[in-house]
């Protein structure tokens, strides 16, 4: 089990066939206040110039734009996206889905994970803990739209035992944005 030096920040990695107390860099040690500015820049608009963000975080373009693409070469920017307003384009329903599958091994659960990555309507998946195996969320026209597809299509993945829906009422905050105050800020070397 990982464990964090104190004084070094480090992680102190102490899983079987590991160095036994060496220490490694968190993923996000390399990160500086620059970097961090920019993650948080580009969250917020993705659409910025690199000139335009090069300003707002207070480096001149070309260093500002080597960072951007170390970034993405590191795989902490993993895309960009347009965040679409699923009411305008038809999507009232909001559902989410505990799927409590038949059998819990890996067979079994590669098979059901597979067949929901297949589905457009689930935009989200997670395993869980407590009762059930998968949390989903998908979405769909209505609420008639939404019981043919659960009838039809998630009863009929393979390994589902049972499903317990959830409607979302209204949304209190829907953001995809990711906290970064948890990153400091260090200076990169």
């Amino acid at each position: 089990m990982p464990s964090k030096s104190a004084e070094s920040g480090k992680t102190r990695i102490s899983s079987p066939g590991a160095d036994d107390g060496a220490l490694r860099p968190e993923p996000h040690e390399g990160l500086d206040r620059y970097d961090v500015a920019i993650l948080a820049e580009l969250q917020q608009d993705a659409r910025l110039s690199n000139a335009e963000l090069a300003a707002r975080i207070g480096l001149s373009p070309t260093p500002c734009w080597r960072r951007v693409k170390w970034l993405e070469e590191q795989g902490y920017i993993k895309g960009y996206r347009a965040e679409i307003d699923r009411h305008k384009i038809g999507l009232g329903v909001l559902a989410f889905v505990r799927v409590d599958a038949e059998r819990n091994n890996a067979g079994a659960t590669q098979e059901l994970e597979n067949a929901i990555r297949a589905l457009p309507e689930v935009i989200s998946c997670h395993y869980i803990s407590g009762t059930g195996t998968f949390e989903l969320t998908a979405m769909a026209t209505d609420l008639e739209a939404y019981s043919r597809w659960a009838m039809d299509t998630l009863f009929r993945l393979p390994n589902v035992k049972d499903l317990h829906t959830s409607f979302s009422l209204g949304e209190v905050k829907a953001s995809r944005a990711l906290p970064l105050n948890h990153l400091g800020r260090r200076e990169r070397r």
